[in-house]
């Protein structure tokens, strides 16, 4: 939230100006970076209109939260209006999403979604918006958890006049989604007030919502069942609901006009794209198409497997590998589900495949042509094996030279590490993976980031964390040797050793070992803490408190960062492999396992001054009690 007053103070100081130069001071210390243009203007334009409609409806005493932003996600409802229910006497709470356009059409094929001039694309209907964001806050705020009914959603298309909007009504159905247009103002304002007394203030009710407990995130591997049969769990915002509908309406097309088409979903860590795969797979499922769910990661396949199917152990065969479809029949599915799909490799042949299938096929091409609808899953930035080739450019051209239209859909909001894009900027900026070079870290209040003096100050930090409830891991650079998997019964090897604090790698095989999952379930069975987890079982996956360890292949010497290939113990890295791709592959490893964290994130590193420099940009500059 930027900021919180009164109806009435919001109305006066965004006459004389001042509010929006707080917003924007508040939006630089918040982001670390300037609002855009199309930010400010909202704010100068649609505000006032708001402040002045609760005004003139006798209600300026309801406390205004202007761009409120929702739990453990970056995404945020331009205003909540907090006040006093005038019939149950109960907080009553009002998300609003306000617009500026003028003019918008539903989309031909779905009213969920609609067109405006200034969009390539098209953008979620804003009634869908608002509900979608009313039922996130209730999933994930525990002041409104049990009261859903102290909850409304508007949209207010203060431009538009109804002929302008023609269509995008027709999906009102509750009061978590209604549009108003200054053509009905005066619906509006009656609105506000079955909804918000004019009698009592609401800043009350607004500390409640503030103060109220954020519903622990429910983890993707955890409710995997739930979503691919019932599609309850999640509710997807914006972008992500069109990411969804773009590729449902491609499928419906497609077995309509038998056609195919590419659609290509990007974002970085934690944009929501696995959550929306599973979506698609679970509705797909429903609907009777034929659909798979693929990746390159026996880690999260595996996971996928054992969690989707406890019931059904036919829920098993619907995750594939993308190596999978070597001798596949062309179309044969209505959609296949590629996650991760950045870990797309050149072929799909190895050691083990037989000489009659070592085609030199691509293995993008497999992946397009087995459905009507292929679906990439991507975040170009983690690449961190060599010889992994999805990126969008690669798919673009693969679908161009069979001439099928290739759709691109980006994802922005994020809702790993805590929801907080600082955190996730501070990371890029930290490792030179952005230009500027690493800044200091200005707590956000919905990531913490903590500096280890050792790696059993880390640990006894993340067994405190553990006792109250939150998950834990800790993963590092691959800079010690992995022995080979332990005989049943036999101690796993202690191969991480710093000091004499010593401890094993997560198990590298796929059975259980002296009390150690397997390696696809390190990230997710509880008896995973006490290894210590490598990027290939760790990237996939999150867990509330993530503890990283820097080992010598990646130091701060003077002024930069300096990568030693010498010090990775890493087999994938070969003489042949260039030293510019060794560094840029270290560094992506580095983003992956500092943000796999939902709550906080400890570090260490086995290099002094790359410690001494971890601590002076942390803000610390000193070790972390074990109950902090």
């Amino acid at each position: 939230m930027l900021f919180r007053a009164s109806a009435k103070t919001v109305a006066v100081m965004a006459l004389d100006g001042s509010l929006f130069l707080h917003l924007t001071d508040r939006f630089i210390h918040t982001h670390g970076y300037r609002p855009g243009t199309s930010e400010t203007r909202s704010w100068e334009r649609s505000i006032p209109v708001l402040a002045a409609a609760l005004n003139d409806a006798g209600l300026g005493d309801v406390e205004v939260m202007l761009e409120y932003s929702l739990p453990l996600n970056s995404k945020r409802a331009d205003a909540v209006l907090a006040g006093v229910h005038p019939v149950t006497g109960e907080p009553s709470y009002v998300v609003v999403e306000l617009k500026q356009w003028s003019r918008a059409l539903p989309h031909e094929d779905d009213p969920t979604l609609c067109h405006v001039d200034v969009y390539a694309h098209p953008v979620l209907n804003p009634v869908e918006q608002v509900r979608r964001y009313c039922e996130y806050l209730v999933n994930f705020n525990g002041a409104v958890a049990e009261h859903a009914h102290r909850v409304a959603g508007v949209a207010y298309l203060h431009n538009a006049t109804e002929s302008d909007v023609t269509g995008l009504r027709e999906i009102e159905r509750d009061g978590h989604g209604l549009l108003f247009t200054e053509q009905r103002r005066g619906a509006f304002l009656h609105h506000l007030r079955t909804r918000l007394s004019d009698s009592r203030p609401g800043a009350g009710a607004a500390d409640e919502l503030l103060s109220g407990v954020t519903v622990p995130s429910r983890q993707l591997m955890a409710v995997a069942a739930e979503e691919v049969r019932d599609r309850t769990q999640f509710v997807l915002l914006d972008e992500q609901q069109v990411a969804y509908r773009m590729v449902l309406n491609a499928v419906e097309k497609a077995k309509r006009g038998d056609r195919k088409e590419v659609v290509i979903v990007t974002g970085g860590p934690g944009t929501g794209k696995s959550v929306i795969a599973l979506q698609l797979l679970g509705e797909l499922y429903r609907r009777g198409i034929p659909a798979l769910h693929a990746t390159g990661s026996q880690s999260f396949t595996r996971t996928m497997r054992k969690v989707a199917g406890v019931r059904k152990r036919e829920v098993h065969e619907l995750f594939k590998y993308f190596n999978s479809f070597m001798t596949a029949e062309k179309n044969s599915l209505g959609a296949l589900i590629c996650d991760e799909a950045h870990r797309i490799r050149e072929t799909s042949a190895n050691r083990y495949t037989r000489a009659a299938h070592r085609t030199g096929r691509a293995q993008i091409d497999e992946l397009i042509d087995v459905a009507h609808v292929p679906v990439f899953f991507l975040d170009e930035h983690q690449v961190v094996r060599p010889g992994e080739m999805g990126t969008v450019a690669e798919i673009e051209a693969a679908a161009g030279k069979r001439d099928i239209p290739c759709t691109v859909v980006p994802l922005d909001g994020q809702f790993r590490c805590g929801g907080s894009d600082a955190y996730l900027r501070w990371v890029v900026r930290l490792l030179g993976l952005e230009p500027g070079g690493p800044v200091g870290w200005e707590p956000d209040g919905r990531m913490q980031l903590l500096v280890a003096d050792s790696p059993q100050e880390m640990e006894s930090f993340l067994e405190a964390r553990r006792t109250q409830g939150y998950g834990a891991r800790m993963s590092a650079g691959y800079c010690w040797r992995w022995s080979p998997e332990p005989k049943p019964g036999d101690p796993l090897p202690l191969d991480i050793v710093i000091g004499d604090w010593v401890r094993p790698w997560n198990l590298r095989g796929d059975r259980s070992v002296s009390g150690a999952p397997p390696a696809a379930l390190w990230a997710t069975d509880p008896a995973g803490f006490g290894q210590v987890g490598c990027v290939y079982t760790a990237q996939g996956f999150e867990y509330d408190w993530s503890g990283v360890i820097l080992g010598p292949d990646l130091v701060w010497r003077g002024d930069r960062w300096v990568t030693d290939r010498t010090a990775s113990k890493d087999p994938v890295f070969k003489r042949s492999t260039p030293d510019a791709d060794v560094d840029r592959l270290i560094r992506n490893t580095y983003k992956v396992l500092l943000t796999r964290g939902m709550v906080g994130t400890i570090v260490y590193s086995t290099d002094s001054e790359t410690q001494e420099k971890l601590r002076d940009l942390s803000g610390s500059g000193r070790s972390v009690p074990v109950r902090a």
